[in-house]
């Protein structure tokens, strides 16, 4: 299964970094930073079909069977690039329908990063939400946070048996 985690975070080499890299070293798989694209927000004309949303979409529809989200947690909720990233999947609800229709199927989960062991109470929500209405297969979530330069080894423990869960999916 090709794999690709979808990093939304403001610091392209911050503590949500630390998380997807593990992540990422123990799937072999590729990761996407969000901070280093050019995306618009979502609006009602499509004026934003040259920034970099369309192509990239259109990668992970063709390309990827499991799309895995991480997102710093900022102010209770996912980070505004991952937002604009989930508002701009309407283009493909509405105008690259095709595109939209090879998503279906597809695995998805998230994975939070946080300064507290504690995770927030209806943070993934909208993940879930997202994939049922997209027909993605929901695979779960794990909470994450560093309080150190280092990866917490409960944190380590979670992400490796958070890999494993992906690694059996057919």
């Amino acid at each position: 299964m090709n794999i690709i985690i979808i990093q939304g975070s403001a610091r392209s080499d911050g503590n949500t970094h630390k998380v997807s890299k593990e992540l990422q070293i123990l799937l072999n798989c590729d990761l996407i930073d969000l901070n280093k694209k050019n995306i618009g927000h979502f609006d009602y004309e499509y004026n934003n079909q040259d920034d970099d949303f369309p192509p990239l979409i259109e990668k992970i529809a063709n390309e990827y069977d499991v799309i895995i989200f991480t997102s710093p947690v900022y102010w209770y909720t996912m980070s505004g690039r991952t937002k604009v990233f989930f508002d701009r999947i309407s283009d493909v609800i509405r105008i690259n329908k095709e595109t939209g229709r090879k998503l279906r199927g597809k695995y998805m989960g998230a994975v939070s990063c946080g300064y507290g062991s504690d995770p927030i109470e209806g943070f993934f929500l909208p993940f879930q939400k997202s994939a049922a209405y997209l027909g993605l297969n929901y695979i779960g979530d794990i909470h994450s946070w560093v309080q150190t330069e280092k990866l917490d080894q409960e944190v380590k423990k979670r992400i490796q048996k958070f890999a494993e869960k992906i690694k059996e999916l057919k």
